[in-house]
């Protein structure tokens, strides 16, 4: 995913200005929020981000996607 450094607050300033935050992703679309210096949380707009418009299916197959992606190892050890 491609960060947009406008759209880049610390976790400090969106505790402290989270109306700020929000106007900043419904102007953008999203903002992504660090901690650490790391990217930690991403707040989007629902009205405009199209990644969030999913059938109950293709919800279900992204997350049984990441938990076995996850957790493969042990998925393998159990089918033995």
């Amino acid at each position: 995913m491609m960060i947009n450094s406008n759209a880049i607050v610390s976790a400090t300033e969106a505790n402290q200005n989270f109306s700020k935050v929000a106007r900043m992703a419904e102007a953008q679309g999203r903002v992504v929020v660090f901690k650490n210096n790391r990217p930690k949380y991403l707040l989007i707009d629902l009205d405009t981000e199209p990644q969030i418009e999913m059938t109950e299916d293709e919800k279900l197959d992204f997350v049984a996607a990441r938990i076995l992606r996850e957790h493969r190892a042990a998925f393998e050890e159990l089918a033995k």
